[in-house]
């Protein structure tokens, strides 16, 4: 394999897997920045043998030489490393300080955590590849500790679309003048597929479901391998037939190697002005933060929000499992390799989320002993000691300032969102009354006959008073 390697440090390789998302594309490869020999040959080897192999795809390759790697090596040449054999742990541990101090030119700012973690999976792949392939040339023994870098082997983040963010986007998008942003959302939406995906959707991608509606099919680029289809919402299925009848006239001018795709646009500006191709990635990212901007929408912070494609897939996730849906079922929608990698990015985020939210119940075992702790400001304890038995009494409860500036709480008024607000108390005398609660609700959703939508609207209050209930019942039970 080693000997069909092209000659010399510039080379041209173009992507010739059909499924991928740079079919056709040339990636152009120069290794002249290597000076150390030993170094660059390890390197030609690891991106010609997994090109050739199709164990990673052309488009990583490239980014692992061309960006990644040129980081790492600047440091060994820095340190007078001409071979990789020389790497031991100390190194390791002086490249991450290193990459600490780099400056990105781009924004003068420190490079982020996933950059830097990027350039650290490069070295760590390039070895392990090496260990079974070349192992005269790298380090035959462990260099690498699992957690060279804050954030390395440690569980993600997840940062799922709010609520009231993801409200302010369906408003928007009844007058969104983009086609591809406005039906875009709505796949993404709908299917929690990665953007590349969706990209690169294909005119028969919908096809009706044998029993009742329409699935959704497409080619899964990272794990590359079809999906099974998917069942969707009728409003998935509408979008797609809208951007069928939306491209038809561009798809019947492109080229072959592009007609049957859904994202085929002709861009009015630029060196690509008036050809015909499929939208990129950028284009679509650019085409949502100016969504965000023209639209306004902002989070709780009250800044514009920092909306990512990806996040409509966490959303979607993160929305199924608040609901109860069995991580097996999330697993295969997501398309992850198994249920304990859905466990691991998305469960604890929602325990998370939702213990944040239990934490903002207002339980107390008797209301004779409310004080400062509880109840901060002195003007406002004092109220609340001389009308806890009257204006503050709620039927479940206590509002400890239900007027402000003459004015009665929205929230008092319409009787929405007070288990979770910070001027709402409850005690174990009102614990039938929640009990009783919670069986009305319970009973409506048993009898249920309008759908998902209609059951949204009582799962999240079932959930705070079980809670409610059963610390109530703890209390309850430590007094007697």
């Amino acid at each position: 394999m080693a000997s069909k390697m092209p000659n010399g440090d510039k080379w041209e390789l173009i992507d010739n897997d059909n499924n991928s998302q740079h079919y056709g594309r040339k990636f152009k490869f120069d290794f002249s920045y290597i000076k150390s020999d030993n170094i660059k040959n390890v390197v030609k080897a690891y991106i010609w043998r997994n090109f050739k192999e199709e164990n990673k795809t052309l488009n990583w390759l490239f980014l692992e030489c061309v960006a990644n790697f040129k980081r790492v090596n600047t440091f060994l040449e820095l340190n007078h490393i001409s071979n990789l054999n020389q790497l031991t742990n100390k190194e390791i541990d002086n490249l991450l300080s290193y990459l600490n101090t780099l400056v990105n030119p781009k924004n003068n700012k420190p490079y982020s955590i996933s950059m830097k973690r990027n350039y650290i999976k490069t070295i760590k792949n390039i070895i392990r590849w090496g260990q079974l392939y070349m192992p005269n040339e790298v380090p035959k023994i462990e260099i690498f500790t699992g957690n060279e870098y804050i954030g390395v082997n440690k569980k993600l983040k997840i940062d799922f679309i709010p609520d009231e963010v993801l409200e302010q986007i369906n408003n928007a998008l009844k007058n969104e003048e983009n086609p591809y942003v406005k039906y875009g959302i709505i796949i993404l939406q709908s299917t929690g597929m990665r953007i590349g995906d969706m990209l690169k959707l294909t005119t028969d991608s919908v096809k009706p479901h044998l029993i009742n509606g329409y699935t959704l099919t497409w080619y899964d680029h990272k794990n590359r391998k079809e999906r099974q289809p998917m069942p969707i919402p009728n409003e998935c299925a509408i979008v797609v037939e809208k951007l069928l009848k939306l491209t038809k006239e561009f798809r019947e001018q492109a080229d072959e190697s592009i007609k049957d795709y859904l994202f085929i646009h002709k861009s009015s500006r630029g060196k690509d002005a008036n050809i015909l191709k499929i939208v990129l990635q950028d284009t679509y990212r650019k085409w949502l933060g100016q969504f965000i901007k023209k639209n306004d929408i902002k989070g709780i912070d009250g800044e514009l929000y920092n909306l990512k494609s990806h996040q409509f897939r966490r959303t979607l996730a993160t929305d199924m499992l608040s609901k109860g849906t069995d991580l097996k079922v999330i697993q295969e929608v997501l398309g992850h390799s198994s249920p304990s990698v859905t466990k691991r990015h998305y469960a604890e985020v929602k325990d998370k989320e939702r213990a944040e939210l239990f934490n903002n119940i207002g339980i107390i075992g008797n209301i004779s002993k409310i004080d400062e702790t509880v109840i901060i400001d002195k003007q406002e304890l004092i109220w609340f000691k001389k009308n806890k038995d009257k204006g503050a009494k709620m039927e479940d409860g206590y509002c400890t300032k239900p007027c402000t500036d003459g004015k009665i709480c929205d929230r008092l008024l319409k009787r929405q969102k007070c288990y979770t607000c910070s001027r709402y108390i409850t005690t174990p005398e009102y614990l039938q009354t929640h009990k009783n609660h919670l069986a009305e609700l319970e009973k409506q959703l048993e009898g249920n006959i309008y759908g998902d939508h209609y059951a949204e609207h009582f799962l999240p209050t079932i959930k705070i008073l079980k809670e409610i209930v059963m610390r109530l019942e703890e209390i309850q039970d430590g007094n007697n």
